[in-house]
């Protein structure tokens, strides 16, 4: 059995230990807000931060997260209202949505490492690929998500409606990969 936290909350999971996280995060905590794109760490759409630092799910095992604090977009904020979160909707950077929580992961970590960056180390620090191409908002975005946690500006978008950040982060009891007569 592997076990760590998500989203604050401690998890085990009975599942075989080279299990991609982003498949036990999906597939056996429900937590489906980690998107799976290209499966090969190319596309960042499966972004999370692991001890607080932005890594591709797709590339590490659920062994490798042993013991380690994972935070999923769920996790990021209970009610929507991080500054990333604000900002991304305040500078319409979102189109398809689907790659936008590895995004917003990627540009959370930066801003928590440095809340004022440059634009090239926005861009250094989000691969992200987004085929709806919104990078020129997405560099404001996190310029202004800066802006914000420095307290030099407010945002007062409202949160996204849709399931409640909340139920989406709920605790999860010990999972068992489906199947499993342990479940």
């Amino acid at each position: 059995m592997t076990s760590m936290t998500v989203n604050g909350r401690p998890v085990r999971f009975r599942m075989d230990p080279d299990t991609p996280l982003l498949w036990a995060l999906r597939d056996a905590a429900n937590l489906t807000g980690t998107k799976y794109g290209c499966g090969e760490g190319d596309c960042g759409a499966c972004m999370v931060h692991v001890d607080g630092e932005a890594l591709r799910s797709c590339l590490i095992t659920i062994a490798e997260a042993e013991g380690r604090y994972i935070t999923t977009i769920e996790g990021l904020s209970r009610d929507r209202s991080h500054p990333v979160q604000q900002a991304m909707v305040a500078e319409q950077a979102i189109q398809c949505g689907f790659c936008t929580p590895g995004i917003v992961m990627a540009a959370a970590a930066l801003l928590d490492k440095n809340p004022a960056p440059s634009e090239a180390e926005i861009k250094a620090a989000i691969p992200n690929l987004c085929r709806c191409g919104v990078y020129p908002r997405l560099v404001r975005a996190v310029e202004r998500a800066g802006r914000v946690k420095r307290r030099r500006e407010r945002i007062s978008a409202a949160p996204s409606p849709g399931i409640s950040a909340e139920d989406a982060a709920r605790e999860v009891p010990a999972i068992s990969a489906p199947g499993n007569p342990d479940n």
